[in-house]
């Protein structure tokens, strides 16, 4: 009931357009979704967006040090949103992200992530880092699926409390896989341009 709440409000808030470009929203089917990060309302978003079925076996990867900082906020990412709360900084062999992410798909789940790692404070996507290349590589099976999330960054701005009423598109595009032999740096440009690629899409 709590989830159903929270994806009504979400979408209630953002007014957002789930468009599927090359991809077919399927629940069968073990799945990363990499998108650009410019919100707070991001990974909620895109959660939202999912038809139900899959929305109940994807779980967003979020910041343990935003999201666990207080009681509240780590129980809006992991009771209303299962998200998975990982650490961006002192990562250890025991505390580490990548294993963390491995052994949620292990168990069946599906992932939100933000190769970005932080937000982008104007709107344009930075260049992506390591750890959806290290995840690829550690769950071959899983499709990676690009995601353009448009105009979250207008709706609630950095240090804005309340959202402005705008509407916004979630863009799926088609699934890539890490290929045998990629060098890391071109997995990385080429999953970041297929980002890219999906925003004429968002305005059509």
């Amino acid at each position: 009931m709590l989830r159903s709440t929270a994806v009504f409000v979400t979408k209630l808030i953002t007014g957002v357009n789930a468009v599927w470009v090359g991809c077919e929203p399927r629940a069968d089917r073990l799945r990363v979704y990499f998108a650009n990060h410019g919100s707070h309302l991001d990974f909620a978003t895109l959660w939202a967006a999912l038809p139900r079925e899959a929305r109940e076996r994807t779980r967003p990867v979020a910041a343990r040090d935003y999201w666990g900082k207080t009681r509240l906020t780590r129980a809006t990412a992991v009771t209303l949103f299962n998200s998975l709360l990982i650490a961006r900084e002192g990562i250890t062999r025991k505390d580490n992200p990548i294993e963390q992410m491995a052994a949620a798909m292990r168990e069946g789940h599906s992932l939100i992530l933000f190769p970005e790692g932080t937000r982008s404070m104007d709107g344009e996507m930075s260049e992506f880092k390591a750890g959806l290349y290290h995840l690829a590589a550690r769950v071959p099976e899983a499709e990676l699926v690009p995601v353009y999330l448009q105009n979250l960054n207008r709706i609630l701005p950095k240090g804005h409390l309340l959202p402005i009423p705008l509407l916004s598109s979630v863009v799926f595009g088609a699934p890539l896989r890490l290929e045998a032999g990629e060098r890391k740096l071109d997995f990385l440009h080429r999953a970041r341009e297929a980002v890219l690629n999906l925003v004429p899409h968002a305005h059509s």
